[in-house]
């Protein structure tokens, strides 16, 4: 059978399923799209589309488990830990916690680096070439400090990413950086600009991508929930809905946080944990940033877009719940007035939240299960599945039709350690 007669069901219509979608009917294949909801609801949607070779290091930093200490004991910190009787989620963190050490770190931050290289290359040409409206800016990243001595620290990741993964920033201080950006209050230490980062307005993206996806031919129905899978031994031939089974030669789940809930049907353990972020975007304030920047001291991020301006962040571990929770979004408007000359404007357009896809590595799976032959997954990806996106895709098409990988799948597999 050639490639023109295969059939692949992406299950999941988050930016991983529609990259996984667009480079899979790159092969000649029909493919075909399934989510529970509608194509790019989900944290695709609100997120504060960075698309950041910057973010090569995961959040195991060392360090990192006194600040999840004080975050199950904090109701105004970034990260929110909301103790409850998991046994899932306390042995993701023991995982996690074993992580927080600057080998592992290290290590991550190789494959990390690997797929957001190569995401950000990949999305500069299919913007380009598929003409994308999607609000797509490079003017790199800022990564600000109100503190000088944050600020200097700093420097040593600084130099940690330079001489590891050849990624430095440029320093800018004090009267400089306000020159550069207006928008930031005077007496803010400075700031770290990395130039080769990129932003979009996500949702533009979302819709885009449906847009091309469906000229290329590539079906997506939404409203359709996988319920299990259909085969015999090692083969699946069907998925099973709650709408009838639809037949495939091969398999993609692409189900983000969801994922666990499909261990079963998998075969295999993804040991993903929902780490809940929010977002707020709103119009244009006067005084807007021209670029977008973290807000180191408060994790608050800030994206400017052509036709709006988006507050986001936090990490909140309270499993799958969907209270948006006004403290939330008060911690969001708080910090960016810690920064910002002009942190808020009027009208609010959207208040959000989305579940995150949090590893305990700091990376995604993106692999075979072991269970069977045509049943790839691609899920975990933190906080960076809009900037691994287009990597992903690559990457998972190339696993699927046996190429040559353009980067190495092995930091990415299933039943790592």
């Amino acid at each position: 059978m050639n490639s023109s007669e295969r059939h692949t069901l992406v299950i999941g219509g988050g930016v991983i399923g529609g990259f996984c979608a667009w480079y899979l009917r790159k092969t000649g294949r029909r493919v075909t799209i399934i989510d529970r909801n509608e194509f790019g609801a989900g944290c695709s949607h609100g997120n504060c589309g960075y698309v950041s070779p910057s973010h090569i290091l995961p959040l195991t930093a060392p360090g990192q488990i006194r600040r999840g200490l004080k975050g199950m004991i904090s109701r105004n910190a970034a990260l929110r830990i909301r103790p409850r009787l998991s046994p899932s989620m306390w042995a993701w963190m023991f995982k996690f916690a074993s992580r927080c050490n600057r080998r592992d770190m290290v290590s991550a931050g190789r494959g990390r680096h690997a797929i957001l290289v190569s995401s950000r290359r990949l999305y500069q040409g299919i913007i380009e070439d598929e003409n994308l409206n999607v609000e797509w800016k490079t003017d790199g990243l800022l990564f600000v400090f109100r503190d000088q001595s944050g600020f200097e620290k700093y420097g040593e990741t600084n130099r940690l990413l330079k001489s590891e993964f050849g990624v430095p920033a440029e320093p800018i201080e004090g009267g400089d950086l306000t020159r550069l950006e207006p928008a930031l209050q005077p007496g803010i230490a400075g700031a770290w600009h990395y130039p080769n980062d990129a932003h979009l307005r996500p949702d533009r993206m979302m819709s885009e991508l449906h847009r091309i996806l469906v000229d290329a031919g590539v079906e997506i129905i939404g409203q359709t929930e996988m319920k299990e899978f259909v085969g015999s031994g090692q083969n699946i031939t069907h998925v099973r809905t709650q709408g009838g089974e639809i037949a495939a030669n091969e398999f993609v789940v692409a189900t983000g946080p969801l994922t666990p809930m499909l261990n079963t049907v998998l075969g295999c353990r993804i040991p993903i944990q929902p780490g809940k972020g929010y977002s707020i975007t709103m119009a244009r304030p006067g005084v807007c940033p021209r670029y977008p920047m973290l807000l180191q001291e408060a994790h608050v991020g800030i994206t400017p877009f052509d036709t709006g301006y988006r507050i986001g962040s936090t990490m909140e571990f309270a499993g799958y719940n969907s209270r948006l929770s006004p403290e939330r979004l008060r911690y969001l408007r708080d910090g960016a007035a810690e920064y910002l000359v002009e942190p808020l404007a009027e009208p609010v357009h959207e208040e959000w939240f989305g579940w995150r896809p949090m590893t305990w590595d700091g990376l995604p799976y993106i692999d075979r299960t072991p269970d069977f032959n045509n049943v790839w997954v691609a899920a975990g990806h933190n906080m960076l599945g809009l900037s691994m996106g287009a990597a992903t895709g690559k990457l998972m098409t190339e696993l699927v039709t046996g190429e040559t990988p353009h980067i190495s799948p092995e930091p990415y597999r299933i039943g790592r350690r």
